[in-house]
């Protein structure tokens, strides 16, 4: 069984990623392209173990109305240096509210990671022939950053918080 990173950790990746379109799907849990969810939503949404990877291009928005019943989005990055996933994750988690496994597949490398889980990415296929087990220490390569993320205030927010709240220097995290 392949391997993947979710939640900071290796877990055996037990989904059958379609990437075709017309493709047959698999008995098991599976992740169907936005056009496959298109066309049979009813019947996917009826199996229960079947999520939807959007391609860099798929508006996320498709899935505002499912994001509560769909247990896994994954989004592709065809290339390392396309960002637009980045933003992806941002409007599924912070806009339509997606609670579920957000996962990155493609070309995903361990330089990627730190960036990614600030996006609200959680699980993380990593491209083949690169190994999950270093891959897993990308995400302990920066001890933390001035963006407002997912999971953290800017240094700026912190600090103005902790003079409001007790009128010291100290940073609240």
């Amino acid at each position: 069984m392949p391997q993947l990173i979710k939640n900071r950790a290796l877990a055996d990746d037990r989904w059958t990623l379609v990437r075709e379109p017309d493709a047959a799907l698999p008995a098991g849990p599976a992740i169907v392209p936005l056009a496959t969810w298109k066309v049979q939503r009813k019947a996917l949404l009826a199996r229960g173990d079947v999520g939807v990877w959007l391609a860099p291009a798929d508006d996320p928005a498709d899935l505002a109305d499912d994001v509560a019943r769909i247990p896994l989005v994954a989004v592709d990055f065809p290339q390392f240096a396309d960002g637009r996933g980045y933003s992806t994750a941002r409007l599924l988690r912070q806009r339509h509210g997606f609670g579920g496994e957000l996962r990155a597949i493609g070309d995903v490398q361990r330089d990627q990671l730190a960036y990614l889980s600030q996006c609200g990415f959680d699980a993380f296929a990593i491209r083949d022939g690169k190994d999950a087990r270093d891959a897993l220490e990308g995400l302990h390569d920066f001890s933390d950053g001035y963006q407002l993320t997912e999971g953290r205030l800017p240094w700026f927010r912190r600090r103005a918080h902790a003079a409001a709240v007790g009128g010291s220097h100290a940073v609240v995290e």
